[in-house]
């Protein structure tokens, strides 16, 4: 932690969320407390600007609300009744809890649970998991968001950070493609807005109606679920080589499988695709012509593509199209997907799965449900609940299950966090968590490639101690005497990157003190084309439209605990990207009588991050209660109107919405924002409840957008 901390004084900051923006903050203090931030004005993708979400951030560190000091539950589970302790009572208490249970059932009845409620490397993702690979508990698969997308792009083009975000400033072309930018990725529009402004082209590719498809030249809304984009991209593939309009010279050179691709696509004509995305054919030729010709041209996927059955084949579609054009040639053309491939982070020391059990227990987060109630046959049974950054009960499908799961007496609870979230109000115990202002990190970015630090601003509030020090004091509770698990956040952060990597020459923690960010030792985006003549890190060295690697076995991606070359029923993964149907049947144009005949999709909220702020009331003044944006036509038919309340159900549960009659959804679609609290929701629940369980086609990836319900009137 920082040495000292000035009463007054304008400190180095970086956002800490799951978002890929990953903003460098000023972050102003004024006798001891913070008084505001906003975005550092230096740095390039920063620019100044905060979000609707995190521009108030000392609202949330001050908010009356906050969990400040250690609470064991006195009232029934749910009820949210607390009283104060002490850490040494807590963390004597859990320590005498889970050594019973591995006495009695061994340690994979322990099951930890978190995700990105914090991104930063020393706090975020991996904080935990030596922790509990050392503990012995049952291993907790996150493969909530990008996996299956990260697990096709890795099986095209390698493990590449592909185009710089800053260099879509030079795109003559570019698709938005399942990317809300404006609400999720609002940072990188000054590139589009620049690139625009000298005669780009904006297409956006997204079955909703939102802000950024306003703003593009083109919106195309393919049916969701029905994988009807996959087939807009086949058919694409297929126009580009029937109408001659290849790169063969780039072809030839840098790609393999093309002959075969070639083949493959016959079938997936236009017309096929206009059938199943209800697209007209003749768009979709002049989107694949295009996009073909206007070079340099550029594709920005977002984490909601992988969504549906076939959402893994959908990127690996994509990812073959620059390859075909010679996109890859200019700065500026490409595809982006997560830089943070190109951040040198030292994955295996911070998840040390090598202190894990070989052949230990793994349990994807999407099955907690089922797993906490016996659905999801386990030995031994899972006796105790661990849950940091992350409120699953919001985030994770199953919602019904999952409160029955988390009422049980039986099962003892653990929840650090900053509020009383509806997860947290089923705790044993509650610890308190620290906010970014209140500890060190270190932020990589999914988003562009900065590496920003984050300094101490103020002292923690309360007794409340950032994620590092949690474990620390875990690790001694146990009886983990092993040096590793007593660094110091600072020891963290400096041992979490390879700072000899080519990409980290120039960068020093002296640079990042000074400035606060520091952009990889990379060319500049102007200049910036990495894979203009191939070199791409597959095992061929080239684009694998025949992926060698859905013939070689499993494979494990550095930023995830996941196979990813089998589909989920154990067949192999096709070596060509092939169309998938959907899983749900209604999903698509549903023939009459149909039970459920809507396709439901829960895209991220504007003012919310996942369920994050959604108990602020600056954030809930924006976004109102809980809506369902229906298309006039779905209503009409059931007697809906504006500002109605509504009851959207299928067979796994159901939720009340207040409508909202406009084509913000299209005929046979609705729309529910995700991120509202159950505890204040209407019928306590949430879309969380309707999601299924079943996972996509590649990397454990969810299925949201596959997902068929009705809706009547409340």
């Amino acid at each position: 932690m920082s040495t000292t901390l000035a009463a007054d004084a304008t400190v180095l900051g970086a956002c800490p969320h799951d978002c890929p923006d990953t903003c460098s903050m000023l972050v102003k203090v004024v006798q001891g407390k913070v008084t505001g931030v906003q975005g550092n004005p230096t740095h390039p993708f920063t620019q100044g600007r905060l979000c609707a979400k995190t521009s108030h951030y000392q609202e949330r560190v001050y908010h009356p609300e906050r969990l400040l000091y250690p609470m064991r539950r006195t009232g029934a589970k749910g009820s949210g009744a607390f009283e104060r302790i002490s850490w040494d009572e807590a963390l004597t208490t859990i320590g005498e809890k889970w050594r019973a249970i591995i006495k009695t059932d061994g340690p994979t009845a322990i099951l930890p649970y978190s995700y990105l409620g914090t991104q930063g490397i020393v706090n975020g993702l991996t904080v935990g998991d030596p922790f509990f690979n050392k503990l012995g508990a049952t291993i907790s698969e996150r493969t909530f968001c990008d996996s299956g997308a990260s697990t096709a792009y890795v099986m095209t083009v390698g493990p590449t950070p592909g185009m710089d975000p800053e260099s879509l400033a030079h795109s003559r072309f570019i698709i938005l493609w399942a990317c809300n930018l404006l609400s999720t990725n609002a940072h990188l529009w000054p590139f589009i807005d620049q690139a625009r402004k000298q005669g780009a082209k904006l297409v956006a590719i997204d079955p909703v109606k939102t802000g950024t498809t306003a703003m593009a030249d083109l919106h195309l809304r393919p049916r969701p679920g029905t994988d009807g984009a996959l087939a807009l991209a086949l058919a694409m593939i297929h126009v580009i080589i029937r109408e001659g309009l290849v790169d063969r010279d780039y072809v030839d050179r840098h790609t393999i499988g093309f002959d075969e691709l070639s083949a493959h696509v016959a079938p997936y004509t236009p017309e096929f695709a206009a059938a199943e995305t209800g697209i007209d054919a003749e768009i979709i030729r002049t989107l694949a012509r295009d996009y073909a010709t206007a070079q340099p041209s550029a594709i920005r996927i977002g984490v909601a593509i992988e969504r549906s059955a076939g959402g893994g084949q959908l990127v690996r579609a994509i990812a073959c199209l620059p390859a075909l054009v010679g996109a890859w040639r200019k700065p500026g053309g490409g595809l982006l997907q997560l830089p943070l491939w190109a951040f040198p982070a030292r994955w295996d020391h911070l998840h040390r799965a090598d202190l894990a059990t070989p052949g230990t227990r793994v349990i994807n987060q999407w099955k907690l449900g089922a797993a906490l109630t016996g659905s999801l046959p386990l030995d031994p049974p899972i006796r105790a609940l661990f849950v940091y950054n992350s409120n699953p009960l919001v985030v994770a499908p199953d919602q019904l299950r999952l409160k029955e799961g988390l009422a049980r007496d039986d099962l003892f609870t653990v929840v650090s966090e900053q509020f009383m979230t509806d997860t947290a109000r089923y705790a044993d115990l509650l610890l308190p968590a620290t906010t970014q202002v209140e500890q060190d990190d270190l932020m990589f970015s999914w988003g562009h490639l900065y590496l920003t630090l984050n300094r101490q601003a103020v002292p923690p509030q309360g007794e409340a101690v950032s994620n590092a020090e949690l474990f620390r004091r875990l690790a001694t509770v146990m009886g983990f005497d092993d040096p590793f698990f007593q660094r110091s956040d600072e020891q963290i952060l400096r041992e979490s990157m390879d700072w000899d990597a080519p990409s980290m020459q120039g960068i020093s923690m002296e640079l990042l003190e000074t400035q606060g960010y520091a952009r990889l030792n990379l060319p500049a985006a102007d200049i910036f084309a990495p894979h203009a003549d191939g070199g791409f890190p597959t095992p061929s060295g080239k684009v694998e439209m025949k992926a060698s690697m859905a013939a070689g076995g499993n494979f494990v991606l550095p930023t995830f605990r996941q196979g990813c070359s089998d589909h989920q029923d154990g067949s192999p993964v096709p070596a060509l990207p092939t169309y998938t149907p959907p899983r749900e049947s209604g999903i698509r144009v549903a023939a009459p009588g149909a039970r459920y005949p809507l396709a439901m999709m829960s895209p991220k909220s504007h003012s919310f991050l996942n369920s994050s702020y959604a108990n602020h009331r600056r954030q809930l003044a924006r976004e109102s209660e809980q809506r369902l944006f229906i298309n006039p036509a779905d209503a009409s038919s059931r007697g809906i109107r504006s500002d109605d309340l509504v009851r959207v159900k299928n067979d796994r549960g159901a939720f009340v919405a207040v409508a909202k009659v406009g084509d913000e959804a299209m005929p046979g679609v609705v729309v529910a924002p995700m991120g509202y609290w159950i505890a204040s929701s209407r019928a306590q629940a949430t879309p969380a409840a309707l999601n299924p369980t079943v996972l996509g086609d590649l990397g454990g990836a969810p299925t949201f957008s596959d997902n068929a319900v009705e809706v009547e009137l409340a």
